[in-house]
């Protein structure tokens, strides 16, 4: 009977690990049915997506604690934006690379406003910035469905006003001091993040084919 309840208890546990990994999209494997080109596209997309949030997480914590290393920070994660824009230049051309790049930072230079009007209080500021920032994940996601038709616009809206989500559940996880839920809203913005950047390498791959054979 022993033996019987804790297989019982394994399986339940193992249901809870493994849930929230599919929920968010996370598979470190590579797609089997991809050339290498593919694999190395993909593996590319993650880590540039990966160091989005990395980086943004970085900003967060030396912003809020107003450390000396803020302004180095912010640097790092502003070139993390160009490495992006940089990424599809080989795909969409040198204009949409930097087109994308533009949109990014300013994507991170709304969520540097929202940032600084949740940490001194200013309500109406806090509104303002949070609604461009909103509308600005709409101009991404824009973008990138006339670019390439297999990233669905409202899909792809739905996907960043998710990671604009998590961000701001860790801006406000540190201002209130709730550790255990800011670390938790790191893994799920950086487990969604990772199925963001599948999304951009499976629709370059299908677009270009002829590209990864």
């Amino acid at each position: 009977m022993k033996k019987i309840l804790s297989k019982i208890l394994l399986v339940l546990f193992l249901i809870q690990v493994i849930a929230p990994l599919k929920v968010y999209g996370v598979d470190k494997k590579i797609e089997n049915s991809y050339s290498e080109k593919g694999c190395i596209t993909q593996e590319v997309q993650r880590k540039l997506w990966e160091e989005h949030v990395q980086w943004t997480r970085s900003y967060i914590v030396s912003a809020l604690a107003n450390l000396d290393d803020k302004e180095i920070v912010l640097q790092r994660l502003l070139k993390n934006q160009d490495d992006i824009g940089n990424s599809i230049k080989p795909y969409y051309g040198e204009k949409a690379g930097n087109s994308l790049a533009v949109l990014l930072k300013e994507h991170i230079s709304l969520a540097g406003q929202v940032l600084e009007a949740a940490k001194n209080g200013k309500k109406d500021d806090l509104e303002k910035y949070n609604k461009l920032w909103y509308e600005n994940a709409d101009k991404i996601s824009s973008f990138m469905s006339k670019a390439n038709p297999t990233w669905d616009e409202n899909f792809i809206k739905d996907m960043l006003y998710k990671h604009l989500g998590f961000v701001t559940d860790q801006v406000l996880a540190r201002l209130n001091k709730d550790w255990n839920l800011d670390i938790i809203s790191y893994d799920k913005g950086q487990n969604h993040m990772l199925m963001f950047a599948d999304i951009i390498s499976k629709g370059i791959i299908k677009q270009f084919p002829d590209k990864f054979k």
